[in-house]
């Protein structure tokens, strides 16, 4: 079986348990359900809940375990929420995501913004209610609350921003790219890991190296794809970045460059995993997917 079709067979499994996690609604304000809904089911690659159910496996669960699957489930909740709010007109103003109309095009800045909230906080909810141990519960939201809040993602895209009004450097550039997407990455590992209730020092260090190297290349090739791809295959604006005058790989390197560093973060990430034999071989085969990605 190919990675993309692993992917596509993960997801499915993801994408039942996402759907039921909102199927319950409030009949005085159903709006709310509607619009965390619309975003949650609007497709994506679910990379971030295949990684935690892999690292689970990594760790030495069988796949789909419900405790690893409760943990992906509340992660993408979190991956969703901070696209939605990326998507508003005070951030990157976008209209489009996969293809679809932004969150805000469709429900309202407002309801918007509260659908992104709601998904954050229901994140733990699901996580305080899976079906694993109370260890593993507590490292599960020690990891996403400090990966997805200032010390990480949040962090990231405020460095972001900074970067719209200024150049910053290579080092911070790096920063910036290791908080805003390398931090949910690295949480899948954690999480995945903490469901297994696998805490072994070397391979959670090894799990977390590759997480940090292909969250850089991915973003690496998300700015890539800013510039090399269409609107149709892309499913959102391209040039955004540019129109936005956000800092991105390529203010301080050529196409072929980021490419070439891209390859070398996700060739890093494979060294990193590939020791432990068969149980990596998705993880190594989605590292070199991703380094290709056209969307």
């Amino acid at each position: 079986m190919s990675i993309a079709e692993t992917l596509k067979s993960y997801n499915s499994v993801v994408n039942e348990y996402l759907y039921g996690l909102l199927s319950g609604y409030d009949g005085d304000y159903p709006v709310i359900t509607e619009s965390m809904a619309y975003s949650v089911k609007n497709g994506g690659k679910r990379i971030r809940p295949f990684l935690t159910l892999k690292f689970s496996e990594f760790g030495g669960l069988q796949p789909f375990d419900k405790g690893a699957l409760s943990f992906a489930a509340a992660l993408e909740m979190i991956h969703t929420f901070s696209l939605i709010h990326d998507d508003l007109p005070c951030m990157d103003n976008d209209d489009l995501r996969r293809g679809k109309p932004t969150n805000h095009v469709v429900y309202g800045e407002a309801l918007a913004l509260l659908a992104g909230d709601a998904l954050s906080l229901i994140a733990f909810e699901i996580i305080a209610d899976a079906e694993t141990d109370d260890k593993a519960k507590v490292n599960a939201v020690k990891a996403l609350s400090e990966l997805a809040g200032y010390k990480g993602m949040v962090g990231g895209q405020v460095m972001d921003m900074q970067g719209e009004t200024r150049k910053l450097d290579f080092r911070e550039f790096t920063k910036m790219n290791a908080l805003k997407t390398g931090a949910l990455l690295r949480s899948t590992a954690k999480l995945g890991l903490a469901a297994a209730g696998c805490y072994d020092d070397q391979k959670c260090r090894d799990a977390d190296e590759y997480c940090a190297c292909i969250g850089r290349a991915f973003q690496i090739r998300d700015d890539i794809l800013d510039v090399i791809s269409s609107e149709e295959e892309l499913g959102k604006p391209i040039g955004s970045d540019e129109k936005n005058g956000k800092t991105t790989v390529l203010s301080y390197m050529s196409l072929d460059d980021a490419q070439k560093l891209a390859a070398q973060l996700t060739e890093q990430g494979i060294n990193a995993v590939k020791k432990y034999g068969k149980v990596s071989d998705d993880l190594c085969e989605l590292a070199e997917y991703l380094l290709n990605r056209r969307k």
